[in-house]
């Protein structure tokens, strides 16, 4: 059974790189992920916060991934997309 509910997060994982991928965003990054590190404090986090409990964007941060993204806020590292 462990294996069955791994199998299906690793698919919900999948779909959400795709989702972030879709949007503009790195392949390898999940929206979660996106959201916490470029769009703190939006209006998207708080609601995904909402659904998936408090603080869930923050503690989905991957601060090796997003390199790849093709669109992205600007950041302190002056990458413009």
């Amino acid at each position: 059974m462990e294996l069955i509910k791994k199998y299906i997060l690793n698919i919900l994982i999948g779909i959400d790189q795709l989702g972030n991928a879709l949007l503009g965003g790195d392949p390898d990054e999940t929206i979660s992920s996106r959201l916490g590190k470029n769009y703190r404090g939006s209006f998207l986090e708080k609601f995904v916060d909402k659904i998936f409990g408090d603080g869930h964007c923050e503690g989905s941060l991957e601060e090796d991934e997003g390199k790849d993204a093709i669109l992205a806020k600007k950041s302190n590292k002056n990458k413009i997309v």
